[in-house]
């Protein structure tokens, strides 16, 4: 993998003093930019004859063969003919190549366009989805009927920087629905994102179906109004509509089976022991004080969390996460641990106890031990966690990675702990803040991360040496939903901010170029328009 970078980086600099660095660059137009590509001479014509070859039969196949008829059927009203089995390319064929041996790297993919036709080559199935995603990207932009498509010839090598290449998205605050979650899922996957981090639970809405607790949806989905306007207005009023919803295990197990089609993981979040409010309100019993609690109205961090002196605590989440893991194969799972306040674990009878029978120094430390303990019933059950920076607070449970949202600081500390890290600070990865003047646009939480912020964004901190720097995982962008009531408003903050860290998971950091980028992006916008993508017009 890293000959391949350097290797890819030496020929960019021979290349560009050949011909200028912007013809490597923007040689094919793709997004995110591939680490090596090197334009011919020619062009290959593809046609409703032309044939598919695959040199793999089965549910890979399909998977990549429907992504392509999927675009050519949209953008073009073109059916390719139907797919089929080869050892070998044949000349007028587009044939993709599954090949464990080839020394590809997991996700990379090899490219050639010729005017005799097109090979795609793999160790994996992903790379040759990749590979795909970069094909697909080099015919038109613009939906329009054709009955022929012309390839220009290019040679690309490529593979991701980062294995964790993630975008984030909360249904609680304000569902939203199974159709637009699909639709999330091919949106990632035209930009090579890999990961969806599924938030379900929060103070605002417990979204997911679990059996063995029907009260979770039955009262936890619904809260009796929504607040109206800033949070921190003195003068605050409500919109006095019921809002709900939650998604059924058969939902949950049609996103997870479509993502996986797009070899996306669903990393499913349920948070605990703050951000609780709508599993207190289905079980009061599982606070300190046992409540009355309701289901949060208006956002913000709340003092009622999950009791970690009850027995019965544990004995509740241990039974949710059973479901949760039969229905995610992910191997990761997030467990939350941010914005817990201790107020009331320091007046409560049970926690206090806890922390002298466990020989605990304060609630801090009542949390890491609250944490460990999930960590290790996961760990029995074959998953790992991942929390936010806070579990850091008090120590960290031995195998947890981080997600560091606050800055980079719980990153480098996790890091350099020997701890894996997924960076996605506020001020570079949330794609609630403002992209333009407030003034122009609508309502969100605060901050301002424009595309080229977000384009900048390098997630290796300096202060980490070689060996630390393999800890980092990768990035994500986040898109908390308190402003954003629905889907077209969610689209509006995500893309095409989502491409510009796209960019950045995907491509070596080497090759980014800005101005390259924002060229390119000419192409994807139109991308965007067929597909009916609501992205904000701020840039373009």
């Amino acid at each position: 993998m890293n000959n391949l970078k350097i290797n890819a980086v030496n020929i960019f600099m021979i290349l560009s003093s050949l011909f200028g660095i912007s013809t490597v660059l923007n040689a094919s137009g793709i997004v995110p930019v591939p680490v090596l590509q090197i334009p011919g001479k020619g062009s290959f014509t593809l046609n409703r004859a032309t044939i598919f070859q695959y040199s793999f039969e089965g549910e890979h196949r399909e998977n990549i063969h429907s992504a392509i008829t999927r675009h050519m059927e949209l953008f073009y009203g073109l059916k390719p003919a139907t797919p089929a089995k080869a050892d070998r390319h044949n000349k007028g064929a587009i044939w993709f190549n599954l090949n464990p041996g080839s020394g590809i790297p997991a996700e990379g993919y090899k490219l050639e366009v010729t005017k005799d036709g097109i090979k795609a080559e793999a160790s994996t199935p992903n790379g040759l989805f990749y590979a795909a995603q970069s094909l697909l990207q080099l015919m038109p932009a613009e939906q329009k009927s054709l009955e022929k498509i012309e390839i220009q010839s290019v040679k690309i090598e490529d593979e991701p920087r980062f294995p964790w290449r993630g975008l984030h998205l909360d249904v609680c605050r304000h569902f939203m629905p199974k159709e637009f979650v699909l639709r999330y899922l091919d949106y990632m996957a035209m930009h090579k994102l890999n990961t969806f981090h599924f938030h379900l639970t929060e103070d605002q809405g417990w979204r997911i179906e679990i059996k063995k607790y029907p009260r979770l949806t039955e009262v936890g989905s619904k809260r009796k109004e929504t607040l109206i306007g800033r949070n921190f207005n003195p003068d605050a009023k409500f919109d006095g509509k019921p809002h709900g919803g939650f998604f059924t295990q058969e939902d949950i197990k049609e996103i997870v089976t479509y993502a996986a089609k797009r070899y996306i993981t669903v990393v499913p979040e349920i948070e605990m022991p703050g951000h609780a409010l709508a599993a207190l309100a289905s079980y009061p019993e599982l606070g300190c004080t046992g409540g009355p609690y309701e289901v949060a109205t208006r956002w913000g961090v709340f003092n009622d969390i999950m009791c970690a002196g009850k027995e019965g605590t544990f004995e509740f989440l241990e039974g949710v996460l059973d479901e949760v893991i039969e229905l995610f194969p992910s191997k990761i799972i997030h467990i939350g641990g941010d914005e817990a306040p201790k107020h009331n674990w320091k007046e409560c009878p049970l926690c206090q106890e806890r922390i002298r029978k466990e020989g605990l120094k304060d609630e801090h430390e009542l949390q890491s031990w609250f944490i460990t303990r999930i960590e290790k019933y996961l760990n029995s059950k074959g998953r790992s966690i991942i929390g936010w920076d806070e579990i850091l607070e008090g120590g960290l449970a031995p195998n947890a990675a981080v997600m560091s949202w606050r800055g980079e600081a719980g990153g480098i500390e996790a890091a350099k702990s020997g701890h894996y890290v997924v960076m996605s600070p506020g001020s570079h990865c949330y794609l609630d803040h403002y992209q333009a003047e407030p003034a122009t646009q609508p309502l969100a939480i605060g901050g301002f991360t424009s595309l080229a912020k977000i384009y900048g964004y390098e997630p290796v901190p300096a202060s980490l040496n070689a060996e630390e720097a393999k800890y980092i995982m990768g990035a994500q962008g986040n898109v908390w939903t308190e402003y954003m009531p629905n889907s077209a408003h969610v689209e509006y903050m995500v893309y095409p901010r989502a491409a510009a860290l796209s960019e950045v998971v995907w491509s070596p950091k080497e090759s980014r170029n800005y101005e390259s980028f924002m060229e390119r992006m000419q192409s994807m916008i139109k991308r965007y328009y067929a597909y009916g993508i609501n992205f904000s017009r701020i840039e373009f």
